[in-house]
């Protein structure tokens, strides 16, 4: 500790000079026309690659006007939609999707039996992995835990930096498997070391699905019902690819291009996704919705709802970001697709739960979050609620803790990072290297 208060005080000293030297004016930018965030102003994201896995549509060309539409979301030329409902039912509908993005078409009776059997048989860490690395330094970050974890397994592969296509496969199709496993031996050893409480390490079963192993693994009795299974696995169906320019896929296809193995490019993911820009979004709705439980009053008055909304949209009240967390979407405009389809499965936990007084709010700041923020900010493309809107009331519902919100939102997308990991290896062709146009001064 005192090596740190050491170090941090002389930080302190070194702010100000860092931030003399390294702050480039903002017209700077417009002057060059450099896109901050690889976005343009209309918030368009800037070109960057080219991708056979999903596509996301928020605008239609009309008569040479982009005209905004509700959101659309496609795996491999289906839309998420037809997916989610021609699957709803298929306790394997995870395992399905996973061959589709990975493998690019939908696997036929045979091809989906001998996936599952792949899967099941993949769900194994090494001898004593559970005690040697997840127990060894137990962390309330369980994304970092699991990051710890995808490098340490490395050591167990003697094939680790071998990139051809069948052993990339190979490892991407153990890393999908051991993923809920990683995440919750990881917060059971939090949560028994940190918290003091039981542990509880269940082994997968393996005539189970994924969705049905991971709330098996995580309670201490086992037990679930089968619509608490269908709704984990929807989360999971939603969340488990978004396009190649969101932050940790395209972090994935960068750090691939360079040549570097699975196991590293998936740690790099894994920290990108940890970032509260990216993979928390769902955990400040949750703390935003307990803030308005607290101050509003009368749940049923729209007046007070909107009022309170506007104070926060003002950054007087809550966390004093001026922000409506779960409403807007760096892409959708009208809506996004994800969102749609969620909440009917949502609804339909909340009946199971007896939530439904919760659901009753969750709409009306739906329904009145948007005219807030139209009458309080210059909007560009519309906004409306996301995915993360209701995800994390879900996880709540599912008695699934805080902690594993993030790590949750990566036992999904680890299915479309590992896509396109294969599709960028499949093309490979030049190192992924952007430009940065240097304006320092020079002194000599």
């Amino acid at each position: 500790m005192e090596i740190i208060r050491n170090t941090y005080e002389y930080a302190r000293t070194q702010m100000g000079t860092t931030v003399k030297n390294d702050t480039i004016p903002d017209e700077l930018f417009r002057e060059y026309m450099v896109n901050r965030g690889l976005r343009d102003i209309n918030g368009k994201g800037v070109l960057t690659g080219l991708t056979n896995i999903s596509e996301i549509n928020s605008f239609r060309e009309i008569d040479g006007k982009r005209v905004p539409i509700d959101g659309e979301l496609w795996y491999r030329g289906y839309n998420i939609e037809t997916l989610v409902k021609n699957f709803a039912d298929d306790r394997y509908a995870y395992e399905v999707l996973t061959y589709l993005l990975l493998f690019g078409e939908l696997p036929d009776e045979e091809q989906k039996k001998e996936f599952i059997r792949v899967l099941s048989v993949a769900r194994n860490l090494p001898t004593n992995f559970v005690r040697d690395v997840i127990m060894k330094a137990p962390t309330r970050d369980i994304m970092n835990s699991m990051t710890r974890s995808i490098l340490t397994l490395a050591s167990y592969d003697k094939y680790a930096q071998q990139t051809d296509l069948a052993n990339v496969i190979r490892q991407s199709i153990n890393l999908i498997a051991t993923f809920p496993m990683l995440a919750i031996y990881g917060y059971q050893a939090y949560n028994h070391y940190e918290n003091l409480e039981s542990m509880y390490i269940h082994r997968p079963d393996p005539d189970m699905s994924t969705a049905e192993n991971i709330l098996m693994m995580l309670r201490p009795d086992r037990k679930f019902t089968p619509t608490e299974a269908k709704v984990l696995q929807a989360a999971l169906l939603l969340h488990m690819e978004h396009g190649g320019g969101n932050n940790s896929t395209f972090t994935t296809r960068v750090v691939t291009s360079s040549g570097s193995d699975t196991y590293a490019t998936i740690a790099a993911a894994m920290s990108s996704l940890k970032g509260p820009k990216h993979g928390g979004a769902n955990i400040k709705v949750m703390e935003m919705m307990a803030n308005i439980r607290e101050n509003v009053r009368d749940w049923n008055d729209d007046e007070e709802i909107e009022a309170y909304l506007t104070r926060m949209i003002k950054g007087s009240v809550f966390d004093h970001q001026g922000l409506i967390y779960g409403m807007g979407h760096a892409v959708y405009s009208l809506s996004d697709p994800r969102e749609r389809i969620f909440k009917a499965f949502v609804a339909r936990l909340c009946v199971e739960k007896g939530r439904e007084v919760d659901m009753m709010l969750y709409k009306k700041i739906e329904e009145i979050a948007p005219r807030v923020i139209a009458a309080e900010r210059k909007i560009y493309k519309g906004v409306s609620p996301n995915v993360d809107f209701y995800s994390g009331f879900v996880y709540d519902m599912l008695g699934i803790p805080v902690e594993l919100y993030t790590p949750f939102f990566a036992l999904a997308r680890i299915t479309g990072w590992s896509a396109h990991r294969l599709e960028e290896i499949v093309g490979m062709g030049k190192i992924l290297r952007p430009a940065y146009m240097s304006v320092m001064k020079r002194l000599e």
